[in-house]
């Protein structure tokens, strides 16, 4: 699968993986709710930004964020808190401001983590931030992909979604991506709030359709049932192959496999197809869960470590499944799991009590 994707070697390039998304300030209540609480938790995280974090802080590679933020207080904590996930910012672009955020600010959200029966919520507050007025040409790409180099170039829905002009960036940096040898990757993420009253799932989907063909590597099936103890190996194959027969620069596709108990507990797996091949993660039923959010992102993280180190796709997967599983049991976007954790744990060897 390694040799298929044809992925360039790290000499000669300076990063792994460069991500291009936004990275929004999260404020987590912790066990309380959102409109109850009088203190919160301070992270740093954003679907895409999330899979360039967790290579660099716990698989150990050299990521990069492209973003952009406002400059001020508020940009320069986000600044300090990307630094503190180990990830390039060198690549962020700032935006001046007039003092009270009329011009540009710097998206927030909350998010309840859910409990029993109560599922996760969040409320964003990111309209008009920053990032959602990147426009073509703002980036030098030729200088990411060819001056500096990169093995692996990611993005996907939520930053395409969050405006007109992001989803021309989207576009273009993919283009730039593939033209000078990266492999690209792009996640199907879907955000309600961010296609509401501009055309919904089916706007979404349309955009994804089109920028599928800039890709090599896709995370989510459109069509497929994703659900764990429902799986359809002929269905996902069905899905799988649809998608390829629409955008024939895609050489595999990944998801996981989630049944959700409930808020605190869920049945979890992952599976990805490349040249008609279905390899199965292994799967990890009844998980307790303390966080969801970015368990998705942590699954990617662990499948791109894996390809990007040469393992066998059953290593890969299993290692992405592994590190969505180990997500749900630390607060906040990123993974805080060690390499050698979530080697174990796919591997069967984890401990029960570590002394």
């Amino acid at each position: 699968m390694t040799n298929l994707l044809n992925i360039k070697p790290k000499s000669g390039n300076q990063w792994d993986l460069v991500s291009l998304g936004e990275v929004l300030l999260r404020f987590d209540p912790g066990d309380d709710r959102v409109h109850t609480a009088r203190s919160f938790r301070v992270w740093e995280g954003g679907g895409e930004y999330n899979v360039a974090r967790n290579l660099a802080k716990s698989f150990r590679l050299d990521t990069a964020i492209v973003t952009a933020l406002a400059d001020n207080q508020i940009g320069r904590l986000v600044e300090d808190l990307v630094r503190q996930g180990s990830v390039d910012v060198s690549q962020i672009v700032w935006k001046p401001t007039d003092g009270i955020s009329r011009t540009a600010r710097n998206g927030i959200y909350f998010m309840e983590r859910g409990f029993g029966t109560r599922p996760p919520t969040g409320c964003s507050d990111r309209g008009n931030t920053a990032v959602s007025q990147l426009t073509l040409g703002a980036i030098d790409w030729q200088a990411i992909f060819s001056t500096h180099g990169t093995r692996w170039f990611h993005t996907g829905g939520i930053f395409a979604g969050l405006s007109d002009t992001t989803a021309d960036v989207a576009r273009e940096a993919m283009a730039a991506a593939r033209a000078s040898g990266s492999i690209v990757s792009y996640d199907l993420n879907y955000r309600d709030s961010l296609w509401s009253g501009r055309g919904g799932r089916d706007a979404a989907n349309e955009l994804n359709r089109e920028l599928l063909k800039h890709a090599d590597v896709v995370f989510g099936i459109e069509g497929f049932d994703a659900g764990f103890a429902s799986f359809s190996e002929d269905s996902f194959r069905r899905s799988a192959n649809e998608m390829i027969s629409r955008n024939t620069s895609l050489k595999l596709l990944a998801t996981t496999l989630r049944d959700v108990i409930s808020a605190s507990t869920h049945s979890l797996g992952g599976i990805c197809f490349s040249d008609d091949q279905v390899v199965r993660g292994k799967d990890f039923q009844g998980v307790e869960v303390l966080d969801r959010v970015g368990s998705g992102d942590a699954f990617a993280a662990g499948l791109i470590y894996g390809l990007l180190s040469g393992e066998t796709p059953q290593h890969s997967i299993d290692l992405a499944t592994a590190s969505s599983a180990l997500s749900l049991s630390s607060p906040g976007d990123g993974l805080s799991a060690s390499l050698s954790e979530i080697a174990s744990l796919s591997s069967n060897t984890a401990k029960s009590t570590i002394r």
